[in-house]
């Protein structure tokens, strides 16, 4: 039986109040404070002040409270439109905004569908928005939107890594490199990626974000229109 259909235990009056709730809180908790490696069954029994053997009435392990931490975070996704493109955005936006909150969900997205009730109950909302769409384009359109989402915020939380690993950000990573870079350039064997660097507008991270995801809805839109 599965994590969500398996019942919880009686409670204990005379012991700490205890839940898979609380549990996932307390996870989360540490997960966004010093990422995924701070979390233990051992820490979250600490910081809820009950025995570690405890937990294991609630969950079966690390990998059991993975997924409840997912889900948990496909309960603040929640996307909404009235039309497919719409709604499609407000995944991905949505999507972003839960990975930038918790950078530890940049991890765990992607790989095998997640089937908790908010996870299911976010793909009902998608699903039932893209009858336009057609039903055998459904999944390949939305794993297309998923894919580049998770793509782009995690290269967004690798960067934010980096900067805090390494204390350059951007600018001071241009003023480092900058002259390596003009070196490269000078020698005329890069003409393309000099004149992009050189004269492309330089856009930030939500202007990036938005111009990839309409490129992609714009394709997705003349394919079912063709």
């Amino acid at each position: 039986m599965v994590v969500w259909e398996r019942p919880e235990p009686p409670s204990r009056p005379a012991l700490a109040p205890l839940s898979r709730e609380l549990i996932v809180r307390a996870a989360i908790r540490l997960a966004d404070a010093d990422g995924l490696d701070a979390v233990s069954l051992r820490k979250i029994a600490t910081a809820l002040d009950a025995g570690p053997m405890r937990l294991y009435g609630y969950i079966e392990g690390k990998d059991e409270l993975l997924d409840l931490m997912v889900d948990a975070a496909h309960a603040e996704i929640r996307p909404a439109g009235d039309d497919w493109r719409e709604m499609l955005r407000s995944l991905a936006d949505a999507t972003r905004r839960a990975v930038h909150r918790h950078e530890w969900l940049a991890d765990l997205l992607g790989g095998r569908p997640q089937l908790g009730p908010n996870a299911l109950a976010n793909a009902e909302t998608v699903m039932a928005a893209l009858g336009e769409v057609g039903v055998d384009s459904v999944m390949p359109v939305v794993s297309a939107v998923n894919a580049y989402t998770i793509g782009a915020v995690r290269r967004e939380i690798a960067e934010r890594r980096a900067e805090r690993a390494t204390g350059m950000d951007e600018r001071r990573w241009q003023a480092t490199l900058g002259p390596y870079l003009e070196r490269s350039f000078a020698t005329g064997k890069l003409p393309a990626l000099a004149t992009v660097v050189r004269d492309a507008v330089h856009l930030n991270a939500d202007e990036t974000f938005r111009m990839g995801l309409d490129f992609l809805l714009d394709g997705i839109e003349a394919r079912i229109s063709g």
